[in-house]
């Protein structure tokens, strides 16, 4: 009877089990998604083809070197240039900003500086206090700085949200 009672009390355990849903298995949390370094960007394609035709360029951006920073040029014939350089040694406060005139301002979610003069502007955005990101437009003819700013505030705006 002792051996009944325990085979029918193992039976009432196994079957109230199989109502049950199994436990979860332990599992880690999942890693944040990490904000890209410049190091895994290309200055050529901060600018999809949408992108160069909002900006007016038509041309494909050539790849080149400044000093240690990557950078990429655009050209459109008689009209203008443009360069976009990353610069992952160099943050926002080590760049010389002292020719020109400077006004600071926020571009999406990054500080930048904004240096114009004699046909050119550059709108050089912080990238954490670490590195910076210069859009930089000159005219074909060095004159009418007022559109050199306004070209590169928009590309500025293009390229930012792409930004670590």
């Amino acid at each position: 009877m002792a051996d009944r009672a325990a085979l029918l009390l193992l039976c009432a355990v196994v079957l109230s089990a199989c109502g049950r849903a199994p436990a979860a298995p332990h599992a880690a949390p999942a890693p944040a998604p990490s904000t890209p370094s410049l190091a895994a960007l290309d200055p050529c394609t901060l600018l999809s083809p949408q992108d160069r035709s909002t900006a007016g360029i038509s041309t494909v951006g050539k790849a080149k070197t400044i000093g240690e920073a990557r950078a990429c040029d655009w050209t459109v014939p008689s009209t203008f240039g443009l360069t976009i350089t990353l610069d992952e040694t160099n943050a926002l406060a080590n760049l010389d900003v002292s020719e020109g005139k400077r006004t600071k301002k926020d571009v999406g979610a990054h500080q930048a500086v904004q240096v114009s003069g004699r046909g050119t502007c550059a709108v050089l955005l912080d990238i954490r206090g670490k590195s910076s990101v210069q859009v930089d437009v000159s005219n074909a003819s060095f004159t009418d700085t007022t559109l050199a700013c306004s070209r590169a505030s928009a590309v500025a705006g293009l390229v930012e949200p792409k930004l670590p």
